[in-house]
């Protein structure tokens, strides 16, 4: 338990931006008062001003440390444990909680809460890291407080040649959230170096390359792919030939993340194909350090190997989808990979 909190009554976290939170602000002044309940507040350190002591927790430490979701949330310790919490207002609930019979006469019955300000996108990967619970692995490259974190990422050799988005803490943990699988999975081992990526060093680069979070699976399924050993991904940096992985999705996912399935599909101006392509290729780059005039030896190259990702147009097509065409059921999201350039 944390040390500042009480270790024995009632504990109440709230904010002022719910309005569940304000309806029982009268309720929470009488507890105060008369059963000696400690309110944390996240979001106004004058609210609720029935409670005269309430305690500033705008930081959301306390918050965090409590695994708040919902405000009102109203605990009860004993003995320095939590023994019981409700969240919300329900009359029932908070009666049997503090054990005073008659709360809030003049309330609704029932009320439900609203989502706590600590689990908020954004809020709970700083807390997180404040808090050193991201689970990550990778390793951190600190830069100077006045170093350019753009020329520091180019200077490093991360970069396909234009600029990175930085893979902080924070931006890698909401990147995995786009996936359940466990981020210490290997996924396989990079050529040429032979690298394990794993599914937090594929996001770092998914991060990097510009993906949402709702792009990670295309993109994991695509490293996959390119490391399925009939692929031959050392073959295809090696050659001197132009090729480069060439990514093709189908089914629903297509959709749902907003990918180009139409009018130029296999150009610029959309985030999803341009995205999941070059994470791909980063992945090539940084883990597996197939870099060119190096291991990769194509003498001219061609811009596919910056990015090269389309869906499939199944709904505008005569023909069956390429997924289908190759085993897989209809409505099944697939990618399929394939050694090609212009």
């Amino acid at each position: 338990m944390p040390e500042d909190l009480p270790r024995d009554g009632l504990v109440a976290v709230v904010k002022r931006d719910c309005p569940t939170c304000v309806l029982t602000a009268p309720v929470l002044g009488d507890l105060a008062r008369n059963s000696g309940l400690t309110v944390y507040t996240q979001d106004d350190p004058t609210f609720p001003e029935t409670v005269p002591g309430r305690i500033d927790d705008t930081a959301l430490d306390i918050s965090h440390r409590l695994k708040i979701e919902i405000v009102p949330t109203l605990i009860r310790f004993a003995a320095g444990r939590e023994v019981d919490r409700t969240y919300g207002w329900d009359r029932g609930e908070w009666q049997r909680l503090t054990g005073i019979a008659g709360l809030g006469r003049d309330l609704p019955e029932t009320r439900p809460g609203c989502g706590a300000k600590n689990v908020e996108p954004g809020v709970i990967e700083r807390l997180k890291v404040r808090f050193n619970e991201t689970g990550l692995r990778s390793r951190r490259i600190e830069i100077g407080v006045d170093e350019d974190e753009q020329e520091a990422m180019y200077a490093r050799g991360w970069s396909d040649g234009l600029p990175l988005v930085p893979p902080t803490e924070e931006r890698v943990l909401r990147m995995l959230d786009g996936t359940t699988r466990d981020p210490q999975e290997v996924v396989g081992l990079v050529p040429p170096a032979l690298a394990a990526a794993t599914v937090e060093k594929i996001a770092v680069n998914a991060v990097m390359a510009g993906c949402k979070p709702e792009y990670l699976p295309v993109v994991l399924a695509a490293v996959e792919a390119v490391l399925d050993e009939s692929f031959a991904m050392h073959g295809v940096l090696a050659t001197t030939m132009f090729v480069g992985p060439v990514v093709i999705v189908n089914g629903p996912v297509r959709r749902r993340i907003g990918m180009n399935a139409k009018g130029n599909a296999l150009g610029q101006g959309n985030r999803a194909n341009s995205a999941i392509g070059r994470a791909l290729q980063l992945v090539i780059r940084n883990v597996g350090e197939g870099r060119p005039q190096e291991v990769d030896r194509a003498t001219l190259g061609n811009p596919g190997k910056l990015t090269y990702c389309f869906a499939e147009d199944e709904e505008g097509s005569s023909w069956e989808p390429l997924s289908v065409e190759r085993g897989l059921k209809p409505g099944q999201s697939a990618v399929t990979v394939f050694a090609g350039y212009g």
